[in-house]
């Protein structure tokens, strides 16, 4: 099997170039000063970075892994056509909550995984780790959602593993799950390939997972109907893909970490600055008002039925329509712009006039959220 990068010469020389200096830079830096795994390192945030660059990249470094994307791109001895291979663990708390279940997430977000790098899902695998004395019951409920969800997305469970850890060793139920897709798109795409003028879009509101995961957790008297945002986008990445083609240079969804550090993720690895004009990003007032009372900023808050997409700026309002057009996406905005200068920044045009800089998630607010 090989890394496959299509497309001009130049462009692929230049990808090649920035994920080689990435490479060379994690020789040299020291990236983790922690001596012990914290909750931030399953943050998704700066920690859950810094742990990545510190420990598993450099000790499992390969061109596929080296790009740094949610899926690796590849033939099969050269062969046509290229897949996408991703994989996740789901151990969020409460298993059940507003919207969904730790089941119906783990297919979602496998889902969403593949279509962000343009392929069509076809196949899951299924791992439980199941601690010992869980229900029955509340097992079957999980994996008939799970079954449900698969279906509703068209795709096949078609291999799986079950463990049994004695009690107080698993927190109930965590799952596992690795997805394989066709690859759809026959350009270069993803966050290595970001350029000065695109785009920004969001297809709907921030932040509703997070939020729902917490208000069932921590049963915070606090009146809201918010519910998790949990999706499967593929259809809705088709759509784009299909109306938009070579237009669109990068998909991604903002779960873990939230917008903030996705965009952060984009900018750093194709070396540009990202503008977003706070007043164009959709945000729930359950959302927004749980944030306010908590302390909490949306744009560092998880989603799981969101997508940001990256497309050349002569083809965004035909893209925002195309968004508009499907059921995941009538709320969808064009929420910024991707600029030059300076390379590695995200920068927030506030509604009151001012200039902030937005950075990765820090620390772990809302843990235990996939």
């Amino acid at each position: 099997m090989q890394a496959h990068i299509p497309g001009s010469p130049d462009m692929v020389e230049s990808v090649l170039q920035k994920i080689e200096r990435t490479r060379q830079a994690r020789k040299h830096k020291f990236y983790l000063r922690d001596e012990r795994i914290t909750l931030s390192h399953g943050s998704g945030g700066k920690a859950t970075h810094n742990l990545i660059e510190g420990v598993f990249a450099p000790a499992f470094s390969n061109p596929m892994l080296d790009i740094m994307d949610d899926s690796a791109i590849f033939t099969v001895t050269g062969e046509q056509p290229r897949l996408a291979f991703t994989t996740d663990t789901y151990v969020v708390s409460p298993l059940f909550f507003p919207g969904g279940d730790i089941g119906k997430l783990a297919v979602h977000g496998t889902v969403n995984d593949l279509a962000m790098a343009g392929a069509r899902p076809l196949y899951l695998s299924a791992g439980f780790i199941l601690e010992e004395g869980f229900p029955i019951s509340e097992l079957r409920r999980i994996v008939d959602s799970m079954a449900n969800a698969a279906r509703e997305a068209g795709i096949a469970i078609v291999t799986g593993d079950t463990k049994v850890v004695q009690r107080g060793k698993a927190d109930g139920l965590f799952i596992n799950t690795a997805g394989v897709g066709h690859i759809q798109a026959t350009w270069n795409m993803g966050q290595n390939f970001l350029r000065a003028g695109d785009k920004i879009l969001l297809n709907g509101p921030v932040g509703d997972h997070g939020i729902a995961i917490m208000m069932a957790r921590e049963a915070l008297d606090i009146e809201t109907d918010v519910e998790s945002d949990t999706a499967p986008l593929h259809s809705l990445t088709e759509a784009l893909l299909s109306a938009v083609g070579e237009g669109v240079h990068c998909l991604k969804d903002p779960t873990r970490g939230g917008v903030a550090t996705s965009l952060n993720e984009m900018a750093m690895s194709s070396e540009v600055s990202i503008g977003l004009e706070e007043h164009a990003i959709p945000v729930h007032a359950g959302v927004r008002g749980a944030c306010e009372i908590l302390g909490l900023d949306p744009l560092t808050i998880a989603n799981e039925g969101k997508l940001l997409a990256v497309v050349a700026p002569e083809q965004a309002e035909h893209a925002l329509d195309v968004l508009h057009a499907h059921p995941l996406g009538r709320e969808a905005a064009l929420i910024g712009t991707v600029q030059a200068e300076p390379p590695g920044m995200v920068f927030l045009h506030t509604d009151i006039g001012g200039l902030r800089v937005l950075d990765m998630l820090v620390g772990d607010p809302l843990p235990r959220i996939c």
